[in-house]
C-alpha cells in the first residue's frame, strides 16, 4: 500500500495509441498531450539511438530520406506490431519521459491500444516493451475498442457499433455490443500501403523516383477516393530514374485516385467481409446508425462516400478521427468502471 503510494506520487496514467505512423500519448486528467510520428534513428545495423535517445518522433522523421550511410531511420512498428523489439522500447520510453518531464521515479500505469489481429507472442512484445520502459502495469486494449468509445459510439449498450478504423500500418473493421467485439477483422492495407501505391505509380508512369514523404503529401493534397467536384493538380519533384537527375512533373488527382484503387478496394472489402459476418439482428441496427469511419486514413476525400455506395449502409467520419483511438484509452482511464466491463467482455470471448 505504502508503495502504491509513493508510485502514485511519481507518476501519471498514460494511455497511448501506439501507430505504425504516429503515436499519441493521452494523460489522465489533461487529455491528448503528445502526437510524434512512430521514427527513430539509429547508428546503422545497431539498435543504439542517435543523441542520447532523443532521435524519436519529430526529431527522427526530420532526417528521413536525409541521413549519412552510417545512420538509418527506422520505424519499429510494422504493420501495426512490433519489428524491433529494443527500438520499440527506446521509443515508448523516449515518450514516458518526455510526457513525464523526468528520468526517475515515474512509474505509470498505461494503457494501450493494439490491432485485434496481433497475437499472444507479439501482445508480450507490447507489454515487455512497456514494462522495461518503466510502466507499473500495462492493460491492453483492441484498437477497434478503444476507436470506438473515443468516437463517442455506444459500444455498452445491447445494439450494434460500427467502427472503422484506417491507420497507418492496418485497417481494423469492428461490430461491438455490449462493450465486446462481436465480430472483427484487422488488415495489413492502410495509410502506408496508399503511400507505397503512389510511389508505384510515379515510378511507372513518370519513371520518376519519390520519396515516402513526398508520397504522403501527395495523398494529402491531392489524394481521394471518390471522383471530385473540382479535380486537382499537383507538382512534383523526385529523382528521373533513366537519367539519375532531378526532375518534376505536373499530376492530377484523377490519376493518384486509380493509383489507390487497389488499397482502398481491399479496405472496402474487409468491410464487406465483417458485415456477412455480423448477426442478423445487429445487422438490423446497422441499416439505421451505418458505421463510423476514424484514422488518418478516413480522411481521405470521398472515402466515407466511397463506403457508403459500396455497402448502402450510413457512413460518417468520426470528429477529430486522428485522436480517436488515443481518447479511447484516456476514456478509460478516467473511468475505471468502464475497464472492468471491457475485461469482463473480454473474459467472455
Amino acid at each position: 500500500m505504502i508503495q502504491n503510494l509513493i508510485y502514485g506520487l511519481f507518476s501519471t496514467d498514460m494511455g497511448i495509441d501506439l501507430g505504425t505512423a504516429n503515436t499519441l500519448v493521452y494523460v489522465r486528467g489533461k487529455g491528448i498531450v503528445l502526437n510524434e510520428p512512430s521514427v527513430v534513428a539509429v547508428k546503422k545495423g545497431t539498435t543504439e539511438v542517435l543523441l542520447d535517445g532523443n532521435a524519436v518522433g519529430l526529431e527522427a522523421k526530420k532526417m528521413l530520406g536525409r541521413t549519412p550511410a552510417s545512420i538509418e531511420t527506422i520505424r519499429p512498428l510494422k504493420d501495426g506490431v512490433i519489428a524491433s523489439f529494443d527500438i520499440t522500447k527506446a521509443l515508448i520510453e523516449y515518450f514516458i519521459r518526455k510526457v513525464h518531464h523526468r528520468k526517475w521515479g515515474y512509474r505509470p500505469r498505461v494503457v494501450i491500444a493494439v490491432p485485434s489481429g496481433i497475437t499472444e507472442v507479439e501482445k508480450r512484445a507490447v507489454v515487455n516493451s512497456a514494462e522495461r520502459a518503466g510502466a507499473r502495469r500495462v492493460y491492453l486494449i483492441e484498437e477497434p475498442k478503444a476507436a470506438g468509445i473515443g468516437a463517442g459510439l455506444p459500444v455498452e449498450e445491447a445494439r450494434a457499433s460500427m467502427i472503422v478504423d484506417i491507420g497507418g500500418g492496418t485497417t481494423e473493421v469492428a461490430v461491438l455490443s455490449l462493450a465486446g467485439i462481436v465480430t472483427s477483422e484487422s488488415v495489413r492495407v492502410s495509410g502506408d500501403e496508399m503511400d507505397e501505391a503512389i510511389v508505384n505509380h510515379m515510378k511507372r508512369t513518370y519513371n520518376l523516383l519519390i520519396g515516402e514523404r513526398t508520397a504522403e503529401d501527395i495523398k494529402v493534397r491531392i489524394g481521394s477516393a471518390f471522383p471530385l467536384e473540382q479535380e486537382m493538380t499537383l507538382e512534383v519533384k523526385g529523382r528521373d530514374l533513366t537519367l539519375n537527375l532531378p526532375r518534376k512533373v505536373t499530376i492530377t488527382s484523377e490519376e493518384i485516385r486509380d493509383a489507390l484503387r487497389e488499397p482502398v478496394g481491399q479496405i472496402v472489402d474487409a468491410i464487406k467481409r465483417v458485415l456477412e459476418r455480423t448477426p442478423p439482428q445487429l445487422s438490423s441496427d446497422l441499416v439505421d446508425d451505418g458505421m463510423t469511419l476514424a484514422g488518418g486514413g478516413s480522411l481521405l476525400r470521398g472515402i466515407d462516400r466511397l463506403v457508403a455506395e459500396e455497402t448502402g449502409l450510413p457512413v460518417r467520419v468520426a470528429d477529430d478521427p486522428l485522436t480517436c483511438v488515443a481518447r479511447g484509452t484516456g476514456i478509460i482511464l478516467e473511468h475505471p468502471e468502464l475497464m472492468e466491463i471491457l475485461e469482463t467482455a473480454d473474459s467472455d470471448d
